[in-house]
């Protein structure tokens, strides 16, 4: 079967102690990169063997080698500089992410965590999932106001360089064997929420426009995407040690975020934040949605006849075969992890697994 799959997930793990421990020495100076590298190494070959026996076909790396989902990848492009910035904040954390500004042209010109990749590609027979943020999340969460106007007068100039280092990108991975890669892009979820709304245009930026902009920027950056490349895309409402960012059903940006030109959509979906199915009746034929069900920031696990019951209602919307299961977001979108045993995760994720096979087989 072709990605996304039946079970599926978004791509991050908990970091095992032992890796945490190699991070921490680290950064006391007591190893060096090269010895942080290979715990990596050995904690990514235990999490690939675990996804393996519990039947996933889509394997990724955990995001073990990063700090953050999005920052280790966005400051690595030329033109992008971190700060601590204001922005949208997560609920109940002093700590908040860094927040990508733009300070110089953006590119493409080094091979961002490709090395990674070609890892975990020798790892495993099965499909090698890569994760990186989408070209609308170097302008989410400072907006206009976080990039140059010196360097970028107009803001479609921008644009234009972001989709292009992203298409850059895209060909870089497929050069180095990558056939299922997703772009994660919480800008469409975060926009359904009037109070992000209202900082979007404290930031200079309408609101309104901003999934289309999203969008084009994917569309451009994929345009020359490989034959047999999936690309995917994953949004929620922020997923930072359990915490979240913005609540508010997808009606508003359904339409705009499915006409994306890409073959899926992995949707947060675990709680009532997240609104109704309803929005999903806009989902191309050709498409799919992967309903994020089962919560990553909590351990206690769901009860299967619930995960049933809701896909059932989601295909009141969505025929079934359009449809897969999977976890709401990874399980630590930053090295801190969220709320839960690494136990918990796996049998949420083998849950994820089990109710797929119930309901679509080997379809």
């Amino acid at each position: 079967m072709k990605p996304p799959f039946r079970a599926d997930h978004v791509g991050s793990l908990l970091r095992p102690a032992a890796l945490g421990h190699a991070r921490e020495q680290f950064r006391r100076g007591a190893i060096d990169a090269a010895a942080l590298r290979a715990a990596e190494d050995a904690a990514i070959r235990g999490i690939v063997a675990r996804q393996e026996s519990i039947g996933l076909q889509a394997i990724t790396d955990g995001e073990l080698r990063r700090d953050f989902w999005h920052l280790d990848f966005m400051k690595q492009l030329d033109g992008v500089t971190l700060e601590t910035l204001g922005g949208p904040k997560f609920t109940n954390l002093e700590e908040q992410p860094k927040i990508a500004t733009i300070t110089g042209r953006v590119d493409f010109t080094q091979p961002v965590q490709l090395e990674d990749f070609r890892f975990l590609k020798g790892l495993t027979q099965r499909t090698a999932k890569f994760t990186m943020p989408s070209p609308g999340m170097l302008h989410l969460r400072g907006g206009r106001k976080a990039i140059s106007s010196a360097v970028y007068p107009d803001i479609a100039e921008f644009w234009r360089d972001a989709s292009a280092a992203y298409a850059k990108a895209i060909r870089a991975f497929a050069d180095a064997g990558c056939t299922y890669l997703q772009l994660d892009d919480v800008g469409f979820s975060y926009l359904c929420d009037e109070t992000f709304r209202a900082s979007c245009r404290e930031n200079g930026d309408d609101p309104a426009t901003l999934p289309r902009d999203y969008v084009k920027a994917i569309n451009d950056a994929v345009r020359n995407r490989p034959d047999g490349m999936t690309i995917t895309m994953h949004t929620c409402r922020g997923n930072f040690r359990s915490s979240w960012v913005t609540s508010g059903g997808y009606e508003s940006v359904a339409e705009a975020m499915f006409s994306a030109d890409i073959d899926g959509f992995f949707m947060e979906f675990d709680s009532a934040r997240a609104g109704t199915f309803e929005p999903l009746r806009y989902l191309p034929k050709n498409k799919k949605a992967v309903l994020g069900l089962v919560t990553t920031k909590l351990g206690q696990l769901e009860s299967r006849e619930e995960i049933l019951r809701r896909i059932d209602a989601a295909t009141r919307f969505v025929p079934l075969e359009n449809l897969c299961l999977s976890p709401q977001c990874g399980f630590a979108s930053t090295h801190h992890g969220n709320a839960l045993t690494e136990e918990e995760q796996w049998r949420k994720l083998a849950l994820v697994v089990e109710v797929a096979q119930q309901v679509w087989g080997g379809r």
